[in-house]
């Protein structure tokens, strides 16, 4: 039997659950809270307490996934599990949810897997510093550099019906968006055509400017679009503000071109018109 170790077993890592537990694979997905256990479990996976013992799901484990972000201290699943992650041979396969952020900014122009990283933001550098703590594991590892996630639960219609929903503008700002199927389309698709080494770009078709995405999603709801705020005077923390400091667009030709990947959802259009759909 197939066994997914999946620490951190967040938004993305449930889509990708969703596929192998039909399929017959057994699913180990950390928690950091007891009250989290019984979703995983009716979900069929086995909920796992973090930070607690890996070794026994380590030592059944075929395939590992981390969707755990770093900390100022670093990462901490290499933190708290890096010796027992290394001393691990028998894995066919370990993924690393990373970020596009690591490439920083380029004006609006064009990166892919090649582009060294750049980080604008101090996000960035330490995805960048944990991808490199992953890569000397001597893993079998795959990076995973995810655009901005959406799906059911994470679109903007929520905001839009309450009257929430702000437009912000800066002129030329663009961004990559990925919807949450696809991310587990290609993880599945890595995982039956196993590339040790391999960084992967998990971003659609169309990098596209904030305010016409949202002037869509409201489009879909029968409502105006939200009024402009110019960036300067929007109201943003300080991380949302952060993510305008780069501004890119990302290819993703590895993944078609790699894994035979055709996306569910090559743009915002056929994405948000889904989220919709699901959401009701």
């Amino acid at each position: 039997m197939a066994v997914l170790l999946s620490l951190g077993h967040g938004y993305s890592a449930q889509a990708l659950a969703r596929r192998l537990v039909p399929a017959g694979w057994r699913v180990i997905g950390t928690v950091r809270r007891p009250e989290q256990a019984a979703a995983l479990v009716a979900a069929g996976v086995e909920p796992l307490a973090w930070p607690g013992d890996l070794a026994p799901a380590l030592a059944a484990a075929s395939h590992v996934l981390s969707s755990v972000p770093p900390e100022a201290e670093g990462d901490p699943v290499l933190r708290a599990a890096g010796p027992a992650l290394a001393a691990t041979r028998h894995l066919a396969w370990v993924g690393y949810l990373s970020t596009t952020a690591v490439y920083g900014d380029h004006g609006g122009g064009w990166v892919d897997e090649a582009t060294p990283p750049s980080p604008a933001s101090a996000r960035g550098r330490a995805r960048v510093a944990a991808e490199a703590a992953w890569r000397a594991t001597g893993l079998p590892l795959r990076i995973f550099r995810l655009a901005g996630i959406y799906g059911p639960g994470r679109g903007p219609f929520a905001k839009l019906r309450a009257g929430r929903a702000q437009s912000v503008v800066k002129p030329g700002q663009v961004f990559g968006r990925i919807h949450v199927e696809d991310i587990a389309s290609v993880l599945a698709a890595s995982m039956a055509r196993p590339d040790s080494g391999a960084i992967y770009n998990v971003t659609d078709d169309l990098p596209a400017a904030p305010e016409a995405v949202l002037a869509h999603a409201a489009a879909l709801l029968g409502l105006p679009a939200p009024a402009e705020v110019p960036f300067e005077t929007a109201e943003l923390s300080e991380m949302a503000r952060s993510f305008y400091g780069e501004n890119k667009r990302v290819r993703n030709d590895r993944i078609k071109r790699e894994l035979g990947l055709r996306l569910a959802y090559p743009t915002y259009r056929e994405g948000l018109a889904a989220v919709l759909a699901a959401e009701g």
